[in-house]
């Protein structure tokens, strides 16, 4: 990845593994800029969703957001203009989420994600491009859904 700006947030049930991510690429020389939330008290996702995602489209970068499925903060996130957040589970969906999605958020879930997977995920989703060639269409159709 060219840029190594990531924008991260989680709610309460995500926060753990947030803050075990952000320190991984901390650690690993990306700039990471953490939007909360900053305990495991409860808050709503869709409040660190939109920050992370306004943040996202704003500078081109990439996001990550935890919940405590990865499933609201993806619905929160597509509602952005501009982000293809992808849920993804192991390292296959991060590397296809990436490879013919363009997905420019990756959201996992706080309470059903290992912390050593968790990391294997982050760094497949990152570390893999964006094949573009017959996906650029496809990517312009959502885009498009967007109007």
């Amino acid at each position: 990845m060219t840029n190594n700006k990531i924008s991260i947030g989680s709610d309460h049930a995500g926060f753990k593994l947030k803050e075990s991510i952000k320190n991984y690429l901390t650690g690993a020389g990306y700039d990471v800029k953490d939007f909360g939330t900053n305990s495991e008290e409860s808050v709503d996702y869709p409040d660190y969703a939109k920050l992370v995602s306004k943040d996202v489209v704003k500078n081109n970068s990439r996001g990550i957001l935890v919940c405590g499925t990865g499933i609201g903060m993806s619905m929160a996130a597509n509602k952005i203009n501009g982000i293809r957040a992808a849920l993804c589970r192991n390292e296959h969906d991060a590397e296809l989420s990436r490879k013919h999605n363009d997905a420019n958020v990756l959201t996992l879930g706080g309470r059903i994600t290992p912390k050593a997977k968790a990391k294997k995920i982050v760094d497949v989703w990152l570390n893999t491009p964006f094949e573009e060639g017959r996906h650029i269409q496809r990517i312009k159709k959502i885009h498009n859904l967007e109007k």
